[in-house]
């Protein structure tokens, strides 16, 4: 006789779709970040925003309705104002024999369903879909945010007949004050700049000026979209809108300046860090839209394969030694190390960061942010706390002798050192630092390990389809054709959920380099970086592009994916071949 189910979870467990394990993680998630255990099943990757869903709904006895496979009519969306819809993120589906039927993602919300039999005097009955498919549907079928779009705004922009033809020559307006009481049009298309980035998943927003326009565009997984192109005499009143929320000064045009705005958008609390330069045509400014769930991720999330997971984990709880993340600016290296942190942040650790500047406030972790104009700089940090007698230490970038030597001598003193470099491999970062002016015997006596990395787009789950790859393609990607027998290739179609571009979210690739006795005994040598990485390759390692290509087997991402941040070498050929054998031992025939 079956066990009656104490929550939908249990539901989960019996279709097969999470692990207990990977239940546990999530409840302790759910309970440190106070979030629903579903929404912390989702935000771990562990299960489908449909599958919770659709376990929710059974678990409770109500309709699922998966909106990417249906079209609701315009007269249905016409009996629900916007203005209801948005405030309580809601949308309704169906009516009929005078009943509305209404998606809402919160099936305890009682006193929304209440409130809207009132409001729109019909009886009301509800299904469950997530949130998410439910602020997608909600923009889609009754436009953009707040009812408005860019363009809308822009020409109520034209109709207030503001004179801001009297710019300074770097295109910004004479009259700051002016500009800011343009009212409401700029304030307004400001903010649907920063919620419309936010409802896109954008990293950044980049506002570019030219002698005839103005381009604004988003970096959405790692790519730039443009978007609407305000006219050229917009660029003051925004400029100044920008600056008056990140408390710049509004007046100062000819040096760069930085700063943050807080902003919330529906339940999210963001940090935009701003920054602007001036250029031949007038100021650029971009802002960081930094998101404080993508640091809530665990080490299993990151993407490594199983035995760099090993001994990733089993790495960085030694008691001493230095770790390092190389790869260029946004690959992802603020992440990795976080989520070593956020592995090892127990009362019973003393964990110090150095950052420049900081992003992300961790709870339970000093963090000091690195600020050059007193001379606070990584070394002195680090020197400074080392007398705090930490267990770990967090330096944010290695770039010069200096802060090199310090973290050094604080490994050898007895500390774990986590830090990032600037090389296009792991093997290069050994002779980066010998580059940088550190003896070679002291980097062979201090890193333990140095982890590469890039990241790649995933392809959308909605709209993935499955492929076969042309024998000239196999061949170039060095796949033999019994392993592209057993592989699941394949590639996003284009949906509205990936906005038409085949991929949505992304993963990392990497490269793991454990410091042998081999291996330091060639730094000692002064060994070059391909004998050092010929040599980690035969002790197991796996190269950036052959971790990429694991990834293409399993249907994870595309060839041109990996092709874009990881270039083939010779010594690839030697790597790929223990990709291939496990590959081979893992899938069933």
């Amino acid at each position: 006789m079956d066990q009656p189910m104490r929550d939908f979870t249990d539901l989960l467990l019996r279709r097969g779709v999470v692990s207990l394990d990977q239940l546990g993680e999530a409840t302790t998630l759910s309970r440190d970040s106070d979030m629903p255990i579903g929404d912390a099943l989702i935000q771990l990757g562990y299960a489908e925003p449909n599958a919770v869903y659709e376990a929710l709904a059974a678990f409770h006895k109500l309709e699922f309705v998966d909106l990417s496979a249906q079209r609701i009519e315009d007269e249905v969306i016409q009996l629900v104002p916007e203005s209801v819809a948005r405030e309580n993120s809601i949308i309704p589906y169906r009516y009929e024999d005078e009943v509305l039927h209404v998606l809402v993602s919160d099936p305890f919300d009682l006193e929304t369903i209440e409130k809207l039999r009132f409001i729109l005097n019909r009886r009301v009955e509800t299904a469950l879909s997530p949130r998410e498919a439910i602020q997608e549907a909600i923009n889609r079928y009754y436009g953009q945010v707040e009812g408005e779009s860019a363009d809308s705004i822009l020409q109520e922009f034209t109709d207030t007949q503001i004179d801001f033809t009297e710019t300074s020559e770097d295109g910004t307006s004479g009259d700051d004050d002016a500009v800011d009481e343009s009212s409401a049009p700029i304030v307004r298309l400001v903010g649907l700049m920063i919620q419309e980035a936010v409802q896109l998943r954008a990293s950044d927003i980049h506002v570019e000026p030219f002698e005839d326009r103005v381009r604004i565009r988003y970096r959405i997984d790692g790519i730039l979209v443009e978007r609407d192109s305000p006219p050229r005499r917009m660029l003051g009143a925004i400029l100044s809108r920008i600056k008056i929320l990140a408390k710049m000064d509004i007046a100062e045009r000819r040096r760069p300046q930085d700063g943050r705005i807080k902003v919330t958008v529906g339940e999210k609390e963001l940090d935009l860090r701003v920054s602007i330069i001036p250029t031949n045509h007038g100021q650029s400014a971009v802002m960081r839209l930094l998101d404080k769930d993508n640091i809530k991720v665990g080490i299993r999330q990151l993407g490594l394969g199983e035995r760099d997971f090993k001994i990733f984990t089993q790495t960085i709880k030694r008691p001493n030694g230095i770790m390092l993340v190389t790869g260029p600016t946004g690959s992802g290296k603020t992440t990795t190390l976080y989520a070593a942190l956020n592995a090892m942040n127990r009362p019973d650790r003393k964990i110090i960061t150095a950052e420049d500047p900081v992003e992300y406030y961790l709870p339970g972790i000093n963090q000091v942010e690195v600020r050059h104009n007193i001379g606070l700089d990584f070394a002195r940090i680090i020197r400074s706390m080392l007398r705090q007698a930490p267990n770990i230490i967090l330096v944010g970038e290695m770039r010069d002798t200096e802060t090199a030597s310090m973290g050094i001598q604080a490994s050898l003193t007895g500390h774990l050192v986590f830090s990032t470099l600037h090389t296009n491999d792991a093997p290069s970062a050994v002779t980066r630092m010998v580059d940088m002016g550190v003896p070679g015997y002291l980097v062979a006596s201090s890193v333990v390990a140095v982890l590469g990395q890039r990241l790649v787009r995933t392809i959308c789950k909605r709209c993935k389809t499955q492929i076969k790859l042309s024998p000239a393609v196999l061949q170039d990607a060095g796949i033999p054709p019994e392993v592209a027998e057993k592989a699941t290739f394949a590639k996003g179609k284009g949906c509205g959920y990936c906005q038409k571009s085949g991929y949505r979210g992304r993963m990392g690739i990497y490269e793991l380099m454990i410091v042998s006795s081999r291996i330091r005994e060639m730094m000692f040598q002064g060994k070059s970086t391909v004998d050092i990485a010929s040599q980690a390759i035969n002790e197991g390692m796996t190269t950036l592009y052959c971790d990429g290509v694991r990834k293409v087997l399993k249907g994870l991402t595309t060839m041109e994916e990996v092709y874009r941040v990881a270039k083939t070498t010779e010594q690839d050929q030697q790597a790929l071949q223990i990709v291939f054998k496990e590959f081979l031992e893992d899938e069933p025939a």
